[in-house]
């Protein structure tokens, strides 16, 4: 590492114990963190960067003494704009790429978990570009264009309405061209580069938290990316040539078709070769990616001739010919892909984990689930909406529709809104059901917590028994995303009735008695939920960067997300963690050459990234870090549900890397936040000589539920809260500092 001076104007502390604080999702400010009004900024940008009080104010210093510095990041994920264009666009890809981190870590490389997830990021990419299709091709070109009814009254499409069919297909088709575009457009920003905090020539320790930030991820994501715009371009070019040959295939069109199901397969089987895939040097993928994407989009070209010129008769279809199989088809991959991940996962879980697991071991495809019910439904929404609006903002299901929507599409959205309604009813049932086994449990940590409150105080208690059985509900969240990850991977399945041309309302009236008005209704309603899903992403996405106590629920999630590398889908957003978790280890490093020591202090998820960079450190800068963590999901969240890449192990290896110069703080009200070790609640065994038993101190919240003598309101309930005005707080890094000191003393 580095060991220059700074810059001119940007002091450094000789000597003494200087505090690196981190914070977390919430997005504070350098002064929030700090907790002073003045600060200034000593190193990095505005994107991410440390920051110091000012000198000569009072109060400058931390607790015991040491210097205070701040680490900034809430910038590095993205902007606000192309943030909330991102959160709509790319959110199921991001959460495809983050499933295959959470694989679980059992027996075997899990080789096959990772196939399966690129393989699934893959048909996403072909399910988005289908549905661009199906609105430029089978909606506009084919059915729009081809009736004079629905040309009425519309210049914008009647220009080109009485143009061969052809011709409206090649025309239309810069349409998916310029949505696959917008997806490379999204998925390339930030424009700043982080290879300036790559660590030369450091590869990924295999199954580690140190792979977030060593691993070079660009090689890859370029392979992927090659490859995801190949079969991109191949299927639109399949299902050009499918419609072109639906009436009598001429030879040509045989060779083309053949030529895109060709780079197709040869994508897929490029995604089955991990090792070479993931190779950080130069890799014989990466010339067969490219190869792969010349070709597909060389074809174009041929292809939109022989739809242009071809004077074939045109088969005679209601829809753009075999394109409703092939989206059928797609959506029925899609679920087999989902179940094969489903087996593999639970063959390679280990044995039963006497702790409550989230998801069971099966994260990787209960969200790989999620994002394609996600990606399905929003594909669903568009093609929809778009046949509503050119049907006169009318769509009955009979014949008289003049662009009907594909059945497939139809099916999406009956089978999304039949899927929420029994996802609410399960999150009902199991809030009901498992609330008088957390209200038990938070009654007796109050009771323990508060044995001498005086009666007029029942009313607080009982608040604070609330928000403690809150809290745990976490733990409950997994059998809710497994029963909708069941759900979604069903829907998916029943596209395929469309194309037996079964409609979802006769069908339902038939074989399960139900009203066709009920399937009428569903579609209405599940169409408008949608709708409002992407309406609530955007306005989210716009109130999550001005205000500060939104963002604290909106983009944790996006945070969390964008923090893992793109290992599965090129067009996921970039990962910060890139840069931030090299740039914390390359500053530690220096302020551990230039103080007597550096304590590390990281609220929320902000420990996860001072977790990271630990791991990077070389052993002669460990022995002068010590760790404080607070409000952390380590063990929490990150180790139950990436515990191949933060398991247990990986947390006994941060404290040990430390010599266990490490605490952790944590509150019952945290919703959040956890111990690691052990709880250390009132009546616990006292800790053993394990030295992780010494690492968990428990916060009990709020300080006392009586009003003190020298306020009006008892003190406040602080939940995921940071803590660095807490007197608890104050006396953890007072700790810390004196082993520091001790270190140098011996």
């Amino acid at each position: 590492m580095s060991k220059e001076s700074p810059p001119p104007g940007r002091e450094d502390v000789p000597g003494k114990v200087i505090e690196l604080r981190v914070h977390g999702v919430s997005g504070a400010g350098a002064g929030q963190v700090l907790d002073r009004p003045h600060v200034h900024q000593v190193a990095g940008d505005r994107s991410g960067g440390f920051y110091r009080p000012r000198p000569g104010y009072p109060d400058s210093t931390g607790p015991g003494g040491v210097v205070l510095e701040a680490y900034r990041w809430s910038d590095l994920p993205s902007g606000t704009a192309a943030r909330t264009l991102s959160l709509v666009f790319l959110l199921p890809f991001m959460l495809s790429n983050v499933a295959i981190w959470m694989r679980p870590s059992g027996r075997g490389s899990g080789s096959g978990v990772k196939v399966l997830c690129r393989l699934i990021a893959l048909n996403l990419t072909l399910v988005y570009v289908l549905s661009a299709a199906g609105v430029a091709l089978d909606l506009i070109a084919w059915k729009c264009m081809g009736s004079s009814r629905c040309l009425a009254g519309r210049t914008w499409l009647s220009w080109l309405g009485d143009r061969p069919v052809g011709l409206r297909l090649v025309v239309l088709t810069v349409l998916p061209v310029a949505a696959l575009g917008l997806l490379w457009l999204l998925s390339v920003r930030p424009g700043r580069s982080y290879e300036a905090f790559r660590v030369p020539g450091g590869g990924p320790e295999g199954d580690r938290l140190s792979a977030v930030g060593q691993w070079d991820a660009m090689p890859m994501v370029g392979r992927l990316r090659a490859i995801h715009v190949a079969a991109a371009f191949a299927a639109l070019n399949f299902t050009l040539l499918a419609a072109r040959g639906a009436g009598g295939p001429a030879p040509v069109v045989i060779a083309l078709a053949t030529v895109a199901g060709a780079v197709l397969a040869a994508c897929m089987a490029l995604l089955c070769a991990p090792a070479s895939l993931e190779r950080a040097s130069a890799s014989p993928t990466d010339r067969l990616a490219a190869t792969a994407r010349l070709v597909a989009c060389a074809l174009t070209a041929p292809t939109l001739g022989v739809v242009a010129l071809d004077g074939t008769p045109w088969a005679t279809s209601t829809g753009l010919p075999g394109y409703m199989r092939i989206v059928a088809w797609a959506f029925v991959a899609q679920m087999g892909l989902l179940l094969a991940l489903a087996v593999l996962a639970l063959w390679r879980r280990r044995g039963r984990d006497p702790r409550p697991v989230l998801l069971r071991g099966l994260g990787a495809p209960v969200i790989a689930a999620a994002g394609v019910g996600l990606a399905g439904a929003l594909s669903a929404e568009l093609v929809y909406r778009t046949a509503y609006f050119l049907n006169r903002r009318a769509i009955t299901g009979s014949a008289g529709d003049l662009v009907p929507p594909p059945l497939a599409y139809k099916w999406a959205i009956f089978t999304f809104f039949l899927t929420s309604i029994v996802a609410v009813a399960a999150g009902g049932a199991v809030t009901l059901l498992t609330r008088p086994g957390r209200r038990r449990a938070a009654a007796a940590i109050v009771a323990r917590d508060f044995p001498d409150a005086p009666p007029e105080a029942a009313g607080r208690l009982d608040r604070v028994a609330r928000t403690i059985a809150r809290a745990r509900f976490t733990e409950r969240l997994g059998p809710l995303a497994t029963v909708y990850a069941c759900l979604a991977a069903f829907g998916l399945a029943t596209s395929v009735l469309g194309v037996f041309e079964l409609q979802p309302g006769p069908f339902v009236e038939r074989f399960l008695g139900v009203p066709g008005g009920f399937v009428n209704f569903g579609l209405t309603v599940g169409s408008y939920l949608i709708a409002g899903i992407i309406v609530g992403l955007v306005v989210g996405g716009l109130f999550a960067y001005r205000t500060a106590e939104f963002r604290r629920y909106v983009g944790v999630v996006w945070d969390l997300g964008t923090f893992w590398p793109r290992a599965a889908h090129p067009f996921a957003p970039p990962c910060y963690a890139e840069r931030a978790v090299p740039e914390l280890a390359k500053r530690i490093c220096y302020l551990a050459s230039r103080h007597d020591g550096v304590l590390l202090t990281g609220h929320s998820h902000g420990s996860v990234l001072l977790a990271a960079a630990v791991l990077q450190l070389p052993p002669p800068v460990r022995r002068r870090v010590a760790l404080l963590t607070y409000g952390s999901p380590l063990d929490r969240l990150y180790a139950r549900l990436f515990p191949a890449y933060l398991g247990r192990d990986v947390l006994h290896e941060v404290g040990a890397r430390l010599d266990w110069r490490w605490l952790n703080l944590w509150r019952d009200t945290d919703p959040i936040g956890g111990w690691m070790f052990a709880p250390h609640r009132p009546g616990d065994p006292p800790p053993g000589d394990d030295p992780s038993a010494r690492v968990d101190r428990r916060l009990r919240d709020p300080v006392n539920v009586v009003t003190p003598p020298s306020d009006s309101v008892p003190p406040p309930l602080q939940g995921h809260w940071p803590c660095e005005s807490d007197e608890r707080f104050a006396a953890a890094v007072c700790e810390l500092v004196g082993r520091l000191r001790g270190i140098d003393r011996g």
